[in-house]
């Protein structure tokens, strides 16, 4: 590692909290390096310095640096398993279910789950702890506003149901949002709260060193109530689960088992 680089990642978690060490140092290099040149600075140190000064600087490096990609649905095979056998097992158990949708971006995620459990009947609710270290993501996801093209693995009846289409766009109702809380988090640096239902983490830890995955396995399966699950990417296989106190269930859904 170039002493540029290194020094930098030293000055950013002790801006931040945030340990570059524990991504993948190619990818998050070679990114951060292209901005870092789009805002003109010869090197990491001069960049570092701007970040210091500048707060609007430093939350579109924040931005920058996380990977926001999302979408309704997405990988819709994936999520009908979750409505058609993890959220009917939950409630057979529970009728209180408490669900985090960890780095969710600028909220596909999240409201995905929320119009999962809207279209539900019965007695029972639901609340959705959502989190992203994006401020900038996070604040896309509680104005709730999205390109209608963004629906397009959404069920028309869930489409009509829980958004409201405006001047081209779609924007989620009150009832849909009502039940998420949005935060800002570190999944590296942060607490977690404890006696989830479900966890849904995807698509991020692939930008994770190998250590860094394998304690946040650990922490999730620690963050599950029994029988609890976790969803992860497509890309996220735990090809050892039972090390984390899991069992894999679904293609990608793993289960703190009940005892």
């Amino acid at each position: 590692m170039d002493l540029d680089y290194s020094n930098f990642i030293k000055d950013i978690h002790s801006m931040t909290s945030i340990d570059l060490s524990l991504y993948k140092e190619a990818q998050m290099k070679r990114r951060l390096a292209a901005f870092r040149d789009k805002k003109n600075y010869e090197s990491f140190a001069l960049f570092s310095k701007a970040l210091r000064r500048d707060r609007l600087l430093m939350d579109e490096f924040l931005d920058r640096m996380t990977i926001n990609v999302s979408e309704f649905y997405r990988n819709p095979e994936r999520w009908l398993v979750v409505k058609e056998k993890i959220i009917p097992d939950l409630l057979s158990r529970t009728n209180r279910l408490k669900i985090w949708s960890a780095a969710c971006s600028t909220g596909e995620e999240p409201y995905t789950l929320s119009s999962m459990l809207q279209e539900r009947s019965g007695d029972f609710s639901y609340s959705i702890l959502a989190t992203d270290l994006d401020v900038i993501a996070l604040r896309k996801a509680k104005e709730g506003l999205f390109a209608a093209s963004s629906l397009k693995n959404v069920p028309g009846t869930v489409r009509n149901s829980c958004f409201r289409t405006e001047a081209g766009d779609v924007t989620v109702t009150d009832r849909l949002r009502k039940p998420i809380v949005f935060k800002q988090h570190n999944l590296l640096a942060d607490p977690f709260e404890k006696n989830f239902d479900l966890i849904v983490c995807r698509n991020v830890m692939i930008y994770f060193t190998e250590e860094a995955k394998e304690a946040l396995f650990q922490k999730f399966s620690e963050a599950l109530s029994p029988g609890g699950y976790l969803f992860v990417g497509s890309t996220e296989q735990i090809f050892h689960p039972g090390r984390f106190d899991l069992q894999a269930k679904e293609a990608f859904l793993y289960q703190k088992p009940l005892t």
